[in-house]
């Protein structure tokens, strides 16, 4: 579990403790609730990452878009609900070459906007001569995004980086030597479930 999540339950548990003692049990409720929950959306399982040339989902969610960002580059959009586990992992191995933190709007997160027009955190994986380049986006919900690495790093493939707090969404880009292996609508996991596969063409990887 994310440490977060035990602070969060701790002090809604605390002022639920609180109202209960001078009102009653029954208007401490909601607190209680609130804290379970808290205590539920920052779980943190333990994933099996498959062996071989691919990438695997950054995030828990849904793949809403798999689009063209270039004639040779694609992006798959994963969103994330406020019931799926909202920690990240890192598509490939390599080292992280570039972070950049993007402000923006705070739109509702499974709209094709939110890729460009959300606060985000854009984070590019160099490794074994290819470049994996993926987005942690706020949405509606999400104010925080949370990355634990930085330049310079060098990560495993499923590697947990950081998280995004509450409903958001992460973007994925790949280079030609990439073949996507999911479609819209397939649920993915993070650090387990695949979304490319390399094709060997290393050519135009680091363009």
């Amino acid at each position: 579990m994310v440490i977060d999540g035990i602070y969060y339950a701790l002090g809604l548990a605390a002022a639920g403790a609180v109202v209960s003692y001078f009102t009653s049990p029954w208007w401490a409720l909601p607190l209680f609730i609130l804290a379970a929950f808290c205590l539920y959306f920052f779980r943190d399982p333990e994933r099996a990452v498959p062996a071989g040339p691919v990438a695997v989902s950054p995030a828990d969610g849904k793949v809403v878009a798999i689009k063209a960002e270039s004639p040779d580059r694609q992006r798959i959009s994963i969103f994330l609900n406020i019931f799926d586990v909202h920690v990240n992992r890192t598509p490939i191995s390599g080292v992280i070459s570039d972070v950049k933190y993007q402000p923006g709007h705070f739109l509702v997160a499974s709209k094709e906007d939110a890729s460009s027009q959300n606060e985000q955190n854009v984070v590019t994986v160099d490794g074994d001569g290819t470049r994996v380049v993926f987005k942690q986006i706020a949405g509606l919900i999400a104010r925080r995004i949370v990355f634990s690495k930085n330049t310079g790093d060098k990560v495993r493939i499923g590697e947990r980086i950081g998280l995004i707090k509450f409903g958001s969404r992460v973007d994925v880009i790949f280079g030609p030597e990439w073949e996507v292996a999911v479609q819209p609508g397939m649920r993915v996991s993070a650090g387990s479930s695949i979304l490319a596969r390399r094709t060997g063409a290393a050519s135009g990887a680091k363009s």
